[in-house]
């Protein structure tokens, strides 16, 4: 689902009270059956945040060594840990910059190995923000990809924000846009574009 709308829409404020963040100072929320803001282990296992302008990763560390902070966290068993890594390392194309400093890497190849990170423990939900910001035209193509191959395979649910309407063309057949934290359209992004196009 493309989630779309000015800037100052509301869209990361959204996205953070949706990954319990932020506490809003009204109203309701509900992911998976969970108020998101509660923050129970049960929903915080089964979902993901990745902002395109924050790093999880530890900067000085090698890429390895923060998956295996996540896999701790997650209480991801080994094998499975390893299966995933190996696995998910080969489609992005990173498997050799596993034992790199993060800060040694390209904004590209930091970008892949957030996403690595995110999707170790298979969350249902990923909430993506400005997931291709500032990346080059081939990496954004590289990460729009593998989104679509790994949202096709595993099904998992994934809210993206882009100002990139290619990223959404390439990977969004609903859309939601928002303004002044008012929904104005809930929908087909084909029917918007007939619509709204010119």
């Amino acid at each position: 689902v493309g989630f779309l709308g000015p800037n100052g829409a509301g869209k990361t404020t959204t996205l953070k009270m949706l990954s319990g963040i932020l506490h809003p100072s009204s109203g309701e929320a509900e992911v998976l059956g969970f108020t998101p803001w509660q923050r129970k282990n049960e929903y915080l296992k089964q979902i993901s945040l990745v902002m395109g302008q924050k790093a999880q990763l530890w900067w000085d560390l090698p890429c390895r060594e923060s998956m295996l902070l996540s896999q701790a966290i997650y209480e991801i068993p080994m094998r499975e840990f390893k299966q995933r890594l190996d696995q998910l390392s080969k489609l992005l194309n990173v498997k050799q910059l596993l034992d790199v400093q993060v800060r040694k890497l390209s904004l590209g190849e930091r970008m892949k190995m957030e996403l690595i990170g995110a999707l170790l423990h298979h969350p249902k939900v990923l909430f993506l923000d400005e997931p291709t910001i500032g990346l080059d035209v081939v990496a954004q193509k590289v990460i729009r990809d593998f989104l679509r191959e790994y949202n096709q395979k595993y099904q998992t649910t994934i809210l993206l924000t882009s100002h990139y309407m290619e990223d959404v063309e390439a990977l969004c057949k609903r859309v939601v846009v928002i303004n002044q934290g008012q929904i104005v359209y809930d929908g087909l992004l084909a029917t918007l574009v007939k619509k709204y196009a010119r």
